[in-house]
């Protein structure tokens, strides 16, 4: 997908029938629960979100499919993680600065990477994202901390 997904209108999920309804009163990462490197950004994520601003969802899952597939993202291919703010959507590059910036100091310092065009950023994370099952590993089982605290952040 060289141009990226289409931009959609805020909470346009919410009118497509094949979404079921969920909390989207937080920013939701939408996140591939086979991979290395996705996975380990979410456990990052979980220590140092403090304020627990951030709820997860694993592209494998039912609604991690469909919002894949209302965003015309491959949804078997993950080649984006997906951040849902205020019923935005947000891709490559500029979700993960987003991400990283909702964490705040010492990650929020990432948006220096928007000196960068945003074309060049996503062809680097599109580098990146390629090659991060070979890099950093497939896991066999999605990544969810069954059981522990963090567990209510995840969305079914």
């Amino acid at each position: 997908m060289e141009d990226g997904p289409k931009p959609h209108e805020a909470y346009s999920y919410r009118n497509d029938s094949v979404i079921p309804t969920f909390p989207d009163d937080k920013p939701i990462i939408v996140y591939d629960g086979h991979c290395g490197l996705c996975s380990g950004w979410v456990r990052y994520v979980l220590r140092h979100d403090r304020a627990g601003v951030y709820r997860f969802l694993s592209a494998q899952s039912a609604l991690g499919h469909a919002l894949y597939v209302h965003y015309g993202l491959d949804p078997t291919d993950y080649e984006t993680n997906i951040l849902i703010a205020k019923g935005v959507a947000y891709y490559k590059s500029e979700a993960c600065l987003r991400m990283a910036e909702g964490l705040g100091f010492p990650s929020s310092l990432a948006s220096i990477f928007r000196i960068l065009p945003m074309s060049l950023r996503d062809r680097l994370y599109g580098v990146v994202a390629r090659n991060r099952l070979r890099i950093f590993g497939r896991l066999e089982n999605c990544y969810l901390p069954v059981g522990s605290p963090d567990s209510d952040r995840f969305i079914a």
